[in-house]
């Protein structure tokens, strides 16, 4: 994002300064001296801010590098590093992530036939025997197929004298009911141990797989905060490698490329609340401000005296051991206005929408958003109780713990919906805002504004075009 764009977006935003069109003071300060370096230019201001109790912070933080110049080079570099690293990590974010899918499509299958067993005890006869036959034709497939030609339903439907083996098996339930089918005795002689089997295979399978269940869901957790990991790794490098990134400053003449110039642009915030019971103390409004019960019912939101400081460079970058220094032409500019909550927050929404955020966007889409989806079938596996848990939270039976409210219900809190922030409507002031509150914090904001104009200039012997 440009400077002119922050002065345009509060204009956008702000129906006073949409009226208006301009800020409430505007002065401007030139430095210029190549051999001496802009970094002293810059943090006296910061520091001269945090002093008049401003609370500075970084909007803008714009550069570019003629291509002919070394820092061009050098700094081409290091995004190049910065940008191999990320990707590198990025990869093995990747592979994690095809991990984690492969380990919840298998706790999918697992789940769907620890139903089956779960069924397969339950009271409705109906739901248990459906349990039962899907369990029989499991075994059969995958178990008893591997005897080859001895198997049920080899035999069934390939020998002779046994078309009735297959309707026998599945229609039993145990060894005692398979005593008592009307056969012959050829076919109960081999239905009675495949009951036997079936009965034994039963048992163990669900052990084992309830373990491997156990297993696969304390895997799914620390792959999943393998992938956190990684991706905490991945955003240093990605945010690195996009603020290094130059910006086109289009048709600015002082760009020429084989030169040795370097162009920054820097935009800095400071804001000031209004105390309200202090100035009415003091006698620069009402005293009716005094009152907090008058101040909550007809002040609804509160007002800042705002600074907006802009930086712009023209460097000679200079090799100095391992790291550059930049002298050149300083312009400083420092603009008055008067913000109120809603319009500085609507402020920071709109910056978030610019390009300023777009590489964090970047960063969280590549990394954060690729959880989100799937985020909803981890937690249903990672959160889920096992069935010793709910039998012991489902059991009622002691009087002594229900009279104590044991049993019942806690309700958790609800969370917040994450999804996108709503849009911020700003509102014209009312009447006393616009006639007390904006009108003195514009005043206090021009004061502060020109007193930092003027103190820079006195402690700096600057020539200055206001």
């Amino acid at each position: 994002m440009a400077i002119k764009a922050v002065h345009e977006i509060i204009q956008e935003i702000s129906p006073h300064y949409a009226r208006e069109k301009k800020p409430d003071s505007e002065h401007t300060l030139v430095y210029d001296s190549s051999s001496e370096t802009l970094e002293p230019v810059y943090f006296f201001v910061i520091d001269l801010m945090e002093n008049f109790g401003l609370e500075p912070v970084k909007l803008v933080d714009n550069f570019a590098s003629s291509p002919g110049s070394g820092h061009f080079a050098e700094i081409g570099q290091r995004a190049t590093i910065m940008q191999q690293q990320g990707a590198k990590i990025l990869g093995d974010v990747n592979t994690v992530l095809r991990s984690v899918l492969n380990i919840i499509y298998d706790l999918k299958e697992f789940k769907i036939r620890l139903q089956y067993y779960d069924h397969l005890k339950a009271k409705d006869k109906g739901r248990a025997e459906a349990a039962r036959l899907s369990l029989k034709q499991i075994w059969m497939d995958k178990v008893d197929v591997l005897k080859g030609n001895s198997g049920i339903k080899a035999m069934a439907l390939g020998q002779a004298g046994f078309q009735t083996l297959l309707d026998a098996f599945l229609a039993v339930k145990d060894i005692k009911e398979a005593d008592k089918l009307d056969l012959n005795d050829r076919v109960k002689r081999i239905v009675v141990p495949r009951i036997a089997e079936f009965s034994a295979w039963v048992i163990e399978s669900e052990k084992e797989l309830r373990k491997r269940y156990a297993l696969e869901k304390n895997y799914l957790k620390s792959q999943v905060s393998s992938l956190k990991l990684y991706t905490r790794w991945a955003k240093p490098y990605l945010r690195a490698a996009s603020q290094l990134q130059t910006k086109d400053f289009g048709r600015d003449p002082a760009m020429v490329n084989v030169f040795n110039t370097l162009l920054l642009e820097l935009t800095i915030l400071g804001k000031q609340k209004l105390k309200l019971k202090d100035l009415a103390l003091e006698g620069e409004l009402p005293s009716d401000y005094k009152n907090e019960k008058f101040t909550g019912k007809n002040i609804k939101r509160d007002y800042y005296s705002c600074i907006l400081v802009d930086f712009r460079f023209r460097g000679i970058p200079q090799k100095a051991g391992q790291h550059y220094v930049f002298g050149g032409k300083a312009q400083i500019t420092f603009r008055a206005y008067c913000l109120n909550d809603d319009e500085i927050a609507k402020l920071d929404q709109e910056l978030d929408k610019s390009d300023l955020s777009v590489a964090l966007d970047f960063v969280e889409g590549t990394t954060d958003e690729s959880l989100k989806q799937i985020e909803e079938e981890i937690n249903y596996f990672l959160e889920e109780k096992d069935s010793s848990e709910e039998e012991k939270s489902s059991d009622t039976s002691n009087p002594f713990l229900a009279l104590l409210g044991f049993y019942n219900p806690k309700s958790e809190p609800k969370k917040e919906s994450s999804g996108v922030s709503r849009e911020i409507i700003v509102q014209k002031d009312s009447w006393l805002e616009g006639f007390h509150l904006r009108k003195l914090a514009s005043e206090k904001a021009k004061e502060t504004a020109f007193k930092l104009f003027d103190v820079y200039k006195k402690a700096h012997g600057m020539p200055s075009y206001t």
